[in-house]
Parts: structure tokens; sequence; C-alpha cells
């Protein structure tokens, strides 16, 4: 199958790019190929592509930023996304769009929350992502609606990359301890949008790596993974580093449909880490 990928210079973008490409006749397109908050562009590279099957990885992903820069935001994540489901539909491809935890606010408990809860974002990233779910939820044709969390992997700035560098720095470090999550290593989503764009499933599905955690207990494991004393890690509320941007308590994302369209079992949080904690360590990795 011809699958175009947006934002495949991104971290997730090269994932995909290099986990299906085996598989699928793979074409990639970023900033340097074509806005995809022009109208004309967008039509012009589905009429050159002719694609079977959109992987809509493109997206504004600075939280903090968006909450003043909101237009450009919106119209990457809320009017680019409408355009791919109008192009789409006018060539009868299916999409696949990657969305966040970060469409609910946080106060669900410490279980989290099911595909199907109500959407209800408390910063303006995650209501940008919202728009773009249900730009999603109108297309004709099928459609997968993607959320994943706290993603990492090899790129130029991610969350184990930062403390792993800080711990060569610093003798302390403080990290909050009060925002719940679920770790995803973008090499294990990655083989999830390969499996679900070749079944027959349709919907909203969570792309997570098994478990979840808090920042501190993830950085801890960090620690411990390239032989650092944990204890060098301490424990902190969010309101002592203050954000632009509101982050929900607990965004834990539950996940029941992908494991009832057949898709294998996820690694643990723990095992991703460690594999791209190897991929830094071992010198492999394309982003050092």
């Amino acid at each position: 199958m011809r699958i175009l990928v947006t934002g495949s210079e991104g971290m997730l973008g090269q994932a995909v790019m290099t986990r299906l490409a085996t598989a699928h006749d793979l074409i990639g397109v970023d900033l340097a190929d074509a806005d995809l908050t022009q109208a004309d562009q967008v039509q012009a590279l589905f009429q050159r592509v002719d694609p079977g099957w959109v992987i809509h990885c493109a997206a504004w992903t600075d939280v903090d930023g968006a909450e003043t820069a909101r237009e450009a935001c919106m119209a990457v994540n809320g009017l680019a996304t409408e355009l791919m489901v109008e192009n789409c539909d006018r060539q009868q491809a299916g999409l696949t769009y990657l969305s966040t935890d970060y469409v609910f606010n946080g106060l669900g408990g410490a279980t989290g929350y099911a595909e199907d809860q109500k959407r209800d974002p408390i910063n303006y990233y995650g209501l940008t992502k919202a728009r773009g779910e249900e730009a999603v939820e109108t297309m004709n044709g099928p459609w997968q609606i993607v959320r994943t969390s706290w993603l990492f992997g090899d790129g130029s700035t991610n969350f184990p990359k930062t403390i792993r560098r800080l711990l060569g720095q610093k003798p302390q470090l403080k990290v909050v301890d009060d925002q719940r999550g679920c770790p995803t290593y973008a090499e294990d989503l990655a083989a999830i949008l390969g499996f679900l764009v070749t079944s027959d499933s349709r919907g909203i599905f969570h792309g997570t790596n098994s478990g979840q955690c808090t920042w501190f207990e993830l950085a801890r494991e960090i620690a411990g993974l390239i032989m650092v004393d944990a204890q060098r890690i301490g424990a902190c509320q969010g309101s002592e580093y203050p954000t632009a941007a509101m982050r929900p308590a607990c965004s834990v994302l539950q996940s029941q449909r992908l494991e009832a369209s057949g898709c294998p079992d996820r690694e643990s949080w723990q095992d991703a880490v460690a594999r791209y904690i190897h991929l830094l360590e071992s010198g492999q990795a394309r982003h050092p």
C-alpha cells in the first residue's frame, strides 16, 4: 500500500518511515516539502502522491508555546487535519491521526482514561488536538485516531536524553512527582501504527507502552540504567516549576480497543526506556 507519512522528519515520523519501509510504499513529507495548512498545497500533494492511506504525524508539539502562538498552533493541529480529512475523502484514502493524552483534563483519577471518555483539555495544545480529532470523526472513509503520551525516541530532544545530560552536569535534580502518564517509545508506537493501518480496525485507540509512572519515577529509572545513583534525583510538585500551559495530573491512557483488534502485546515502559538508553549509550542513535 502507498502510504503518505506527514511529519516524516520528526521523531515519530522517522520511526514510522523506518519501521514500515519493507512492507509499504512510503512517501514522507515534512516542512520543506509542503505547507499542510495551505489547501492548494495539500491538494497538489495528494494528486502527486495518490496515497491509499495517510499517517498524519505532523503536529505542533510545543505545549507551552501554544499558549501564545495560538493561531499558528490551531492552523497546524486543527486546519491541517481538516485538509487531510477533505483530501483523504476526495481520493478515497484512509487516515490515521496521531493525537495526545492532553485532550483530557487529568482529573479522572489514577485509573486514567478509556478511549470513549469525553474530551476536556486544560491547555491550548490539547484543545487544538481535540479539534483535529473532531475533524477526523467527520470522515466518510476509514479513519483511526491513535492517542499517545510522553513520547520519547531517537530525536533531538526528549525527556530521557535531558535527564541523562543533566545527571552528567549537576549533583542533584528535582523532578515532578505529581503528574502521571504512560511513557511511550516512538519505535514501539510505529509498530502499533504498522499493525493498525493493515487491520480492519476503525475508531479511537490508545497507543502507549504498558504501565504508568510519574516523571520522577521515570527519571529514577533512567538514572539506574546509566549507572547513576537514583538518590541524586528528588521529588517535587509541579507548582515548583510553573509553566505557561497547565498539565493534567493524571493522563494515563487505558487501552482496550488495541487488544480487541488483535494488536500484539506491548512492552513495558521500563523495557522501552532500557532499549532507548542502550541505543544512546552504545552510540547507535541518529541523534546522540
